[in-house]
């Protein structure tokens, strides 16, 4: 009975592994799940109309098993293609959030400086009324006569 257990979970985990190989093959694979570096290989013996045979994305040492990558090119590199315009799109969006930003920034900035304009004239206005009311105080007799007259 152990015996048949510890089979069935190591074809479980063998279907594991090639379920996980399966799912991995996406873009242009750099490492295999054995460990080893993917390579650019040609088969000669699959020719394409006038093309000298197809490319692959395959494992250094490559067995067929299930549990290393060979992988079209064209797939590969459609997919990171993909990838890439993905990310591209993305940057683009940040892009016009930034664009937008600045202009908030911009009005902003405009609206705190017709505000400062704003007080500067208030503080301006209040320091020549108590002067001139000062004024009046100091020289009061004279504006006295002067309405008098």
């Amino acid at each position: 009975m152990e015996e048949e257990l510890q089979d069935m979970k190591a074809r479980k985990a063998h279907y594991d592994m090639l379920h996980f190989v399966a799912d991995a093959q996406q873009g242009i694979p750099k490492l295999c799940p054995c460990g080893s570096i993917t390579k650019e290989s040609v088969d000669e013996e699959d020719t394409y109309d006038y093309l000298p045979g197809k490319r692959y994305f395959i494992c250094k040492d490559f067995e067929n098993d299930g549990m290393h990558f060979r992988q079209p090119w064209v797939m590969g590199v459609q997919q990171e293609v993909e990838r890439l315009k993905i990310r591209v799109h993305e940057h683009e969006k940040l892009l016009r959030e930034c664009d937008e930003l600045k202009a908030q920034v911009r009005m902003l900035l405009r609206r705190v400086s017709d505000l400062e304009r704003v007080v500067k004239l208030k503080t301006m206005y209040q320091m020549k009324t108590k002067d001139a009311v000062s004024s009046l105080f100091i020289h009061g007799f004279f504006v006295y006569v002067l309405l008098c007259i």
